[in-house]
C-alpha cells in the first residue's frame, strides 16, 4: 500500500499527529487514542504502527492498560513533561502493562491546592455522616474483588489467595474506620463544682501516605480510611512499580460517595516524594518502605515541622525450641518466608534454631522443595531486586553456608522472562554474614544454630530492626520469657507472621520505625487528629477560684 493510499482513509488526523508528534517520548498518549477509538479500522491501527511509530516504541501499542494519570478533585489529570514517564512490569513475564507519570513539586502542588480547598467542608461533616462512605466502601471492595485481584496479580505478582488476601485485610482496615464514631467520642468531666472539662479530637487537615510495591492495596488502607474518617484530607503517592490499583481505589471511593478533593493520587518517585516532605500545606505524612528510605523521608518531612510516621524494614527471627510440634512449625516457618514472594516487612528472615532441632528443619525442606513457581509463589517485584536476591545468596553460600533447598533457577514455562525465585533455605549461616544482618526481601531463609534460648535471643537483640520475632514452643515459660526479652515491636507465640488485628495497631521498634504512634488500629487516632481540650463555667457556685 502506497502513502497515498494511507492517506485516503478517513482518520488521518489521527495518523498525523502521530507522525507530527513532538515527542516520541510520548507516543503512548497518541496511541491510546489509535486504542480507544470507536470508528478507527483496525487494520489502520496495526498500518498506522508499522509505518509511523520507530519500532522501540512500538510496544507501548500493544500494552495492556492506557498510560496511567495523577487523580486530582476526583478527575484524571497528567503530569507536566518535566520529567518522563517510565514503563509499569508485568513480574511475572517482562511484558509492559502500562505507564505511570513521574509527578514533582507542581503536580504535587495541585493535590494540595484540591485537598486545602475540599478541607473545610469535609471537616465540617459529623464522623458519623463520614464513616458512610466507607462502609459503602468496604462493600464495594468486597465486591471487586476478583478485578482487584487480577490488578495485584499483574503489577506485583502475588498469586491469586495472596491477592484476595490483601484485599480482605483491606476490608478490614475499612471496617474498623468505620467504628470511629463510638472509638473517637469525647471525654468529659465534671472536675469541680459547676466547672467541666472536655476533650474532643479534630482533623489535623491535609495529609499524604506514600506507600510500597509489595501490598498496593492493603497498605494505602493502612492510613486512607483512618485518615479520611477522622476528617482529613489525603493525597496518595504509591509506588511508581504498582501504580494500577492505586487509580481502582480512587474509582471505588468516587463510587462509595467521597466527595471530589478529599482524596486524590500523585504519581512519581524520589521527586514526588520529596516535595511531598517539602510543602508546607502538608501536615502529616505516613511512609512505609525500607529503613534507608523512611530515615531521609522522616528527617526531611520533620524539618518542616509536619508529623511523620515512616515505617521501615525488618530483619524477623523466628526462635525455633525442639519441643515445638514439627508440623505446624514446619509448616508456619515456610509459609511466613516464602508468603508474597517474601516481600513483606514481617516475612520469616531469620531462624533461630535451638539445640536439637533437625527433624523440624528436613520437614520445612520436604515443604519448601514441593512449592512450585506460579501456583504456588509468585515472582520477585523485578529483576533489579532478583540480581540483589541472588548476590546475597551468592555470598553467603561462598562463606560457608549450606543451601537446604535452592530456588536460584526457577523458571515458569511459557514466562521465561519474569523474575522467579524460588523458596531458598540456607543453614548453618553465622551472625556476621550479611545475609543474617540485612533485609534481604526475598523467598530466602536462613537458618543460626544456638544452643539454647537466651543465645538465640542475643541474636535477636544484637539486629538493628525491630520489627517482629516469633517463637515456636510447647512450654508457656518460654514463650513469656521471649515475649517479654524480644527487641520487637510485634512478637508472635506459633505464629509465622504475627500481624495484628484490627483494633491492634502495627508498628515496630527500632530502626523499623520512625516517629511516635501507630499507623493502623487505635494507635492511628492519635497521630491523625489533634485534641482540643475545654472548659467550661456556666453556675455563679462555682465561684472564684485559681481556674477563674
Amino acid at each position: 500500500m502506497r502513502m497515498e493510499d494511507v492517506k485516503a482513509f478517513p482518520r488521518i488526523p489521527l495518523i498525523e499527529r502521530i507522525r507530527q508528534h513532538p515527542s516520541w517520548e510520548q507516543q503512548e498518549q497518541v496511541l491510546g487514542l489509535i486504542r480507544g477509538h470507536p470508528a478507527l479500522d483496525p487494520a489502520l491501527s496495526v498500518l498506522t504502527l508499522l509505518l509511523f511509530v520507530p519500532p522501540k516504541f512500538r510496544y507501548l501499542y500493544s500494552m495492556k492498560y492506557p498510560a496511567v494519570h495523577n487523580v486530582i478533585a476526583g478527575a484524571p489529570q497528567e503530569a507536566s513533561a518535566a520529567l518522563p514517564a517510565i514503563d509499569v512490569f508485568n513480574p511475572s513475564d517482562g511484558s509492559v502493562l502500562s505507564r505511570v507519570p513521574m509527578s514533582g513539586h507542581h503536580e504535587v502542588d495541585l493535590a494540595v491546592q484540591a485537598a486545602h480547598k475540599a478541607w473545610p467542608a469535609w471537616a465540617a461533616t459529623p464522623i458519623k455522616e463520614r464513616v458512610q462512605v466507607f462502609y459503602k466502601y468496604k462493600a464495594l471492595l468486597e465486591k471487586n474483588i476478583a478485578e482487584l485481584a487480577a490488578l495485584i496479580t499483574e503489577e506485583n505478582g502475588k498469586i491469586d489467595s495472596e491477592a484476595r488476601a490483601e484485599i480482605l485485610k483491606a476490608a478490614e482496615l475499612t471496617e474498623f474506620a468505620c467504628s470511629l464514631p463510638q472509638i473517637t467520642a469525647g471525654e468529659v468531666l465534671e472536675v469541680s463544682r459547676g466547672v467541666e472539662c472536655r476533650i474532643e479530637r479534630y482533623p489535623v487537615g491535609v495529609v499524604a501516605a506514600i506507600t510500597p510495591f509489595n501490598f498496593p492495596v492493603m497498605v494505602p488502607n493502612w492510613s486512607m480510611p483512618n485518615a479520611i474518617a477522622l476528617g482529613n484530607c489525603m493525597i496518595l503517592k504509591p509506588s511508581e512499580m504498582v501504580p494500577l490499583s492505586s487509580i481502582k481505589i480512587a474509582g471505588l471511593l468516587r463510587e462509595a460517595g467521597l466527595p471530589e478533593g478529599v482524596f486524590q493520587v500523585v504519581h512519581g518517585g524520589k521527586e514526588a516524594v520529596e516535595a511531598i516532605c517539602d510543602h508546607t500545606g502538608i501536615a502529616a505524612v505516613s511512609f512505609v518502605g525500607s529503613t534507608k528510605t523512611a530515615k531521609i523521608v522522616y528527617r526531611r518531612a520533620t524539618a518542616t515541622l509536619k508529623r511523620c510516621l515512616a515505617l521501615g524494614g525488618a530483619k524477623n527471627h523466628l526462635i525455633v525450641m525442639p519441643d515445638a510440634d514439627a508440623e505446624m512449625t514446619s509448616g508456619n516457618v515456610v509459609a511466613s518466608m516464602s508468603g508474597c514472594a517474601g516481600q513483606r516487612c514481617m516475612a520469616a528472615s531469620v531462624m533461630l534454631a535451638v539445640a536439637d532441632t533437625d527433624a523440624i528443619i528436613a520437614k520445612m525442606v520436604a515443604k519448601a522443595k514441593a512449592m512450585v513457581p506460579g501456583p504456588d509463589i509468585g515472582p520477585v517485584i523485578s529483576q533489579q531486586s532478583k540480581d540483589r536476591i541472588l548476590h546475597y545468596i551468592e555470598e553467603a553460600v561462598a562463606h560457608g553456608a549450606k543451601v537446604l533447598v535452592d530456588g536460584r533457577h526457577a523458571t515458569v514455562k511459557g514466562r521465561e522472562k519474569g523474575y522467579w525465585l524460588g523458596p531458598t533455605i540456607l543453614d548453618h549461616v553465622t551472625p556476621e554474614m550479611r545475609i543474617a544482618q540485612e533485609e534481604v526481601f526475598g523467598p530466602v531463609l536462613v537458618i543460626i544454630r544456638a544452643g539454647d534460648v537466651d543465645a538465640a535471643l542475643k541474636i535477636e537483640n544484637a539486629s538493628p530492626y525491630g520489627n517482629a520475632a516469633s517463637v515456636f514452643t510447647e512450654s508457656g515459660g518460654v514463650a513469656r520469657h521471649v515475649m517479654e526479652h524480644a527487641q520487637a515491636g510485634m512478637v508472635g507465640v506459633n505464629v509465622g507472621v504475627p500481624v495484628p488485628r484490627e483494633p491492634f495497631s502495627f508498628g515496630g521498634w527500632n530502626d523499623s520505625r520512625f516517629g511516635v504512634g501507630d499507623i493502623t488500629g487505635r494507635g492511628s487516632i492519635e497521630f491523625w487528629t489533634q485534641a482540643k481540650k475545654m472548659t467550661t463555667k456556666w453556675n455563679r457556685e462555682a465561684g472564684t477560684n485559681w481556674m477563674s
